[in-house]
């Protein structure tokens, strides 16, 4: 759980909550009119929270990448190339 604390008091004792985040292993919540605004949390949380993201990125860039080749080529439906003004057509080396 983490410690809140409105900005205007915050202000006042960011030295201690410097030292709350980075030897008590605790996070602050700065608040402001009761609203969460920012986060102190420890170097090594940071660390995670980046790394957790970067993992989301790539998992999530190898699912559509997985889905695309998946689909391959399909055959338009009938009339398509009309209703979208296509009048190009590609045909595959053979």
């Amino acid at each position: 759980m983490a410690y809140e604390i409105p900005v205007t008091q915050a202000r006042a004792e960011l030295a201690d909550l410097i030292n709350r985040v980075v030897y008590g292993d605790e996070r602050v919540v700065v608040t402001r009119h009761g609203k969460p605004l920012v986060a102190l949390v420890s170097a090594a949380d940071l660390a995670r929270l980046e790394s957790l993201k970067a993992e989301e990125v790539t998992a999530a860039g190898e699912r559509v990448i997985s889905s695309v080749s998946r689909i391959g080529a399909m055959p338009s439906a009938p009339g398509e190339r009309a209703d979208f003004g296509i009048v190009a057509h590609h045909e595959p080396l053979a």
